[in-house]
């Protein structure tokens, strides 16, 4: 044989993976191949393969009789909007995608690369977990891939995708990274499967409601969007690739729009309502201000009183935190806590300015969040605004209440410019839970006691529920109408494009976990 007809016969039998029969088993699954998934993610012909050819060193168990060149994983590198992107995409036709010593070295290859060359890294996971047969071999190549995810975290953005089974050890990688994404219905996450549940605890659980895709999304927070298909995931990774920069050295890419800088929505004049304990949707507001209405939420279904995700204003990316009044009067959680503290120190860690739009009376409370660690939790939100060095603005329109003021970007922890609304409250709490504290004795002895209270009440909102003792103290830099936003921001923004802003020398903060 010619060494071209080898070379050819190599290259078929890595494509072909684990054979016809699997392939066409995975499309009856629902799934894409995992040469599929890659040539969706990549800018058509741009994708180079590395370690075409590498097979595993096995030769227990019968393994020596199947040997597959790629074993189980493609990976390699190629231009997503003509940007450089490394990835990885496991196989599971051929042994179940299962992590081999050889296959975790071709992993952290091009992760090695990513770093070197300062590029994102996406993994496509689609994995029974590490290969038996090759014992603690197939462990030490899961540990060498989460010391590469910990060394890049903050340096390059890392995306991973569950298309398919993560389970045990596995899932400690996607965790680590910072954005996971998971496909509805065939893919799912756990440390241990419903049947070691079932004989450890006795409780009798599926798959899907154990570690399906919507129940990370929505109960336990460890993935960040939920697609309905293979192909929705690749499209979602290569958007949400369009608004972060490169590395931590560059700055997050701009795009042309369309949309005026200048254009003000009268719309936003009448949107927060009269009434001060009736809702309304923040993503209203986010909508009416952003380029194009364009507002990709991160998170979308967990701690729906906080709303996260990536925006452009005047082509420039932006991270966007906002509560919620429609979900829990948009009070700051346990679970909204973590959420939006996550999200503002990744767009610290690579350059995106931040953009916070806050209407909040204050934390929630009850013995399960107090027992649930809230000081702890909320902590950790006010750690992030305050040790961000980014450009950050924030706008409140409506309540800014108590301790949670102090939190959600406030002046007092390094925020740039913070605009309010007409509308907008802030004060130690409301005018009700004020009067109740500060007249109750006057209010009691009166001889209409209702009629007092109310004239306490409207007494204490026309001196404190408005933005205007904050703004004679500087705290606010400027109220402005609802329809300015959009304008505000951008000037905000421009001016902050070479801010300088630095920590005190160390190894790093101890954040309260």
């Amino acid at each position: 044989m010619k060494p071209e007809d080898t070379l050819a016969d190599l290259e078929r039998r890595a494509e072909l993976g684990g054979g016809e029969a699997r392939l066409q088993k995975q499309h009856a699954a629902g799934k894409l191949t995992a040469r599929e998934r890659i040539h969706l993610l990549f800018d058509p012909g741009t994708f180079e393969e590395v370690d075409k050819l590498v097979t595993h060193r096995c030769r227990d168990f019968g393994m020596d009789e199947q040997i597959v060149p790629g074993d189980g994983v493609v990976a390699g590198h190629g231009l997503i909007e003509g940007r450089q992107v490394f990835a990885f995409a496991q196989d599971f036709t051929v042994f179940g995608g299962s992590l081999s010593e050889t296959n975790a070295a071709k992993i952290v290859k091009i992760m090695d690369l990513a770093m070197k060359l300062g590029s994102p890294i996406v993994g496509l996971n689609d994995s029974g977990g590490a290969r038996i047969q090759e014992g603690v071999a197939s462990l030490g190549g899961y540990a060498d891939i989460f010391l590469r995810n910990t060394l890049a975290s903050g340096v390059i953005p890392q995306i991973s995708a569950i298309m398919g089974p993560c389970a045990g050890g596995a899932v400690y990688s996607p965790a680590i990274t910072d954005f996971t994404l998971m496909v509805k219905n065939t893919s799912y996450m756990f440390v241990t499967g419903p049947d070691v549940i079932k004989t450890v605890t006795h409780e009798e659980v599926t798959k899907e409601e154990l570690g399906g895709a919507m129940t990370h999304n929505q109960t336990s927070g460890v993935a960040h969007f939920a697609a309905e298909d293979d192909r929705e995931c690749l499209l979602l990774i290569r958007e949400l690739l369009g608004y972060l920069p490169s590395n931590n050295l560059d700055d997050p890419p701009r795009r042309a729009s369309d949309d005026s800088p200048e254009r003000e929505d009268p719309a936003l004049d009448r949107l927060v309502p009269v009434a001060p304990n009736q809702p309304y949707d923040m993503l209203d507001v986010i909508h009416a201000i952003v380029d194009e209405a364009n507002f990709l939420e991160v998170h979308q279904h967990y701690a729906r009183n906080m709303i996260v995700g990536f925006a452009r204003l005047d082509g420039r990316p932006i991270g966007v935190v906002a509560n919620q009044p429609a979900v829990l009067a948009g009070t700051l959680d346990i679970d909204a806590s973590i959420k939006a503290a996550r999200f503002v120190r990744f767009c610290d860690a690579f350059n995106v300015p931040l953009v916070t739009f806050e209407d909040v009376p204050g934390f929630l409370p009850g013995t399960v969040q107090e027992w649930g660690g809230i000081i702890k939790h909320g902590a950790k939100l006010l750690f992030a605004f305050a040790e961000a060095t980014v450009p950050k603005v924030t706008v409140i329109t409506r309540k800014a209440y108590g301790g949670a003021y102090c939190v959600m970007s406030s002046k007092h922890i390094r925020t740039d410019f913070n605009y309010a609304w007409p509308t907008a409250e802030l004060a130690v709490m409301g005018p009700e839970g004020a009067v109740n504290i500060l007249y109750k004795r006057e209010i009691d002895k009166a001889r209409d006691p209702a009629r007092a209270r109310a004239e306490k009440v409207n007494e204490f909102r026309e001196k404190f529920a408005n933005p205007y003792i904050a703004a004679s103290r500087g705290f606010l830099d400027e109220v402005i109408h609802p329809r300015e936003t959009r304008r505000k921001l951008i000037t905000a923004l421009r001016n902050l494009e070479n801010k300088r802003d630095t920590n005190p020398p160390k190894k790093h903060g101890n954040i309260p976990l």
